[in-house]
Order: structure tokens, then sequence, then C-alpha cells
């Protein structure tokens, strides 16, 4: 059996385009952190990690010629792990008077390096339950677990076409 080494033509073009989403979600953040001033909290610290690791293994998987299934299935474990990270925050934000239970993970999040090396980034500022205006009526959870459900679509299907091609 002849495995390929590259994604091919679509493929390539999809990882590309996760990667660059997920970078273009972490500046919408940044954006709505800094020029609206909406303090993010552990919760949304960890789903920034989560989305530019996505990126980082779906452009490693675009772009080397070896290993390309471990760097796929790395960005679906990513975007999984997204999915039940911002699957907690919306649960938090739809209970007001439940606590987000992750205050204890603030100093863990905080004593991370990229919340030493980049804090204007990194460093937990606000509360879980903190609801903020909603974007076209979703809330900022919703829509962060609305693209890691699609992100981690596009890695599924991705790889089932892969699989298709090495059958045929």
């Amino acid at each position: 059996m002849n495995i390929p080494t590259q994604p091919v033509g679509e493929q390539r073009g999809t990882l590309i385009a996760i990667g660059v989403g997920c970078v273009a979600v972490v500046g919408g953040a940044l954006w709505i952190q800094h020029a609206l001033h909406e303090d993010p909290c552990p919760l949304c610290i960890i789903q920034r990690y989560l989305f530019l690791l996505v990126a980082a293994f779906s452009f490693a998987a675009a772009g080397v010629g070896r290993r390309v299934r471990l760097w796929r299935a790395l960005a679906l474990v990513s975007a999984l792990a997204g999915v039940i990270v911002a699957g907690r925050h919306v649960y938090v934000q739809s209970h007001p008077a439940f606590s987000c239970g992750f205050d204890a993970l603030q100093p863990i999040v905080d004593s991370l390096p990229p919340a030493h090396w980049l804090p204007g980034v990194f460093k937990v500022a606000g509360l879980c339950e903190t609801p903020y205006p909603p974007i076209l009526g979703l809330s900022l959870p919703m829509w962060a677990l609305a693209i890691f459900a699609a992100c981690a679509l596009l890695l599924v299907s991705s790889m089932a076409q892969v699989r298709a091609q090495l059958s045929s």
C-alpha cells in the first residue's frame, strides 16, 4: 500500500484554513479583550491555548512531509478538548448561580510560561460566569464551542478522505 506522506490539494487547503481560522479567533478574542475591555477567565485562556494548538498542529500537518496523520490526530484531539472546555463554559454561563469552579485553576493557568511571556494574551483577569453581550445572538463560549466543533468535523472529514483515497 502506498501511503501518501503529504496531504494533497483540498486536504492541505482545509488544514491551512483551520489553522488560519483558529489564529483569527484568538485575534478576535484579543480585540474583544483589549478594545472592548472584556477580561478573559481561566476557561477563556484555556480555549486560547487550545485554538493555538489546533492551528499549530493543522499547519504542521499541511506543511510537513512526514507524520501527517500524527499532526492531524493531535489537531483533532485539541479540537475535541476545546469542545469540552467550551461546553463547560457554556454550562457555567447558563447557570448563573453556579461558580465556574476553576478559581483553583487560575494560579496554575497564570503560572504557565506563556502567561509570563505574553500576559496581555494569556493572563487570567475575569470570572467564568461573567456574561458579556452576545455576538449575533450567541455568547462567546457558544461561538468557541461551534468553532471547535466545526474544526473537529473538518479534521474528521479530512481523515476520512485520506482513508477513502488509500482504499481506492
